[in-house]
């Protein structure tokens, strides 16, 4: 089986290592940058990157215009790196697209849970699946959603948590399950992160997105 490649950014040669190593010895191919130009340059050169691990404070171009550009021509799964708790960055990450937000010091074993959670949600979501309901089509092989036959730009996230809630429309989901389910493992942040996801998503769904209703002190429901 082809080995999944993926790109770590990073200004510090011994974070690079530390979590080369530990991908490497879980079966990854490892490729590394220490800037953000060097970053893009091999993002784009190499065309089959699975996953991007990137740090936010790096010299010539930092993470988030690294992040911004990436995002531009694609939908790669990127896990950002930050020596900062500021709130207002992680919410910054997750509406940029950000699929992950691991703060600095972290254990690199938990780092690589959280990379493996990610690729397999991805090669899970590769089939041949069309889910929807009251127009809003899902075609999960494609990675593409309509609405009312109108194409709609998601992030991977945002696509993940659509599809949660159209296979269990009709249900009340709290906001524990939906990050256990949608994030794939126990997350140890706030669960407003939910919040930020689904009002960037009803956003997107434009009339569509009054379908997801708010369920007051517990969490969410699809009602179509």
């Amino acid at each position: 089986m082809e080995r999944l490649k993926i790109l770590v950014v990073d200004d510090e040669s011994r974070m690079r290592k530390l979590v080369r190593d530990f991908l490497v010895k879980t079966g990854y191919d490892v490729i590394e940058a220490g800037d953000g130009e060097e970053a893009l340059d091999l993002f784009f050169k190499q065309k089959d990157i699975a996953l991007v691990v990137l740090d936010v404070m790096m010299p010539k171009m930092d993470g988030w215009q690294v992040c911004r550009e990436i995002r531009e021509y694609s939908k790669v799964p990127v896990i950002m790196l930050t020596a900062r708790t500021d709130e207002q960055d992680e919410l910054q990450g997750f509406q940029m697209g950000v699929d992950e937000y691991v703060t600095k010091p972290f254990s690199p074993k938990i780092l690589v849970a959280r990379i493996e959670a990610i690729l397999r949600r991805t090669s899970q979501a590769v089939n041949e699946e069309i889910i929807g309901c009251g127009g809003i089509e899902m075609d999960k092989a494609a990675h593409q959603v309509t609405i009312d036959g109108r194409p709609i730009d998601l992030s991977y996230k945002e696509f993940e948590l659509l599809a949660y809630f159209l296979e269990n429309r009709g249900i009340a989901l709290s906001r524990e399950r939906i990050l256990n389910h949608v994030w794939n493992y126990d997350y140890f942040g706030d669960a407003r992160t939910i919040d930020t996801h689904v009002k960037k998503l009803r956003s997107k769904m434009g009339d569509k997105g009054e379908l997801i209703k708010t369920i007051w002190g517990m969490g969410y429901k699809l009602d179509a």
